[in-house]
């Protein structure tokens, strides 16, 4: 998989990489799951909303490792709710 996020047609959702303990970790999110989180509109550029909230995505994947998941992780909205 490349080092840039890319849009994958076929899943619906943007696919990218994060770096865990000095690995890279597939991960995924669903354009979906952006547009209703990220409250953007259905023609919103996946792309864009994930650049736009990275560090966040990029957390949820490393909780979600931290709670005992493999890869690749795919992220739900629930994901992406605050810890508190």
């Amino acid at each position: 998989m490349s080092d840039t996020p890319f849009f994958h047609d076929a899943s619906n959702a943007v696919r990218f990489l994060v770096t865990v303990d000095g690995r890279s970790v597939d991960a995924s999110i669903g354009k979906t799951t952006l547009h209703y989180h990220f409250r953007t509109g259905d023609n919103a550029d996946p792309l864009e909303t994930y650049a736009s909230h990275a560090e966040e995505i990029d957390a949820a994947v490393r909780r979600r490792l931290a709670q005992g998941s493999t890869p690749p992780v795919m992220l739900r909205e629930h994901d992406l709710r605050s810890t508190g």
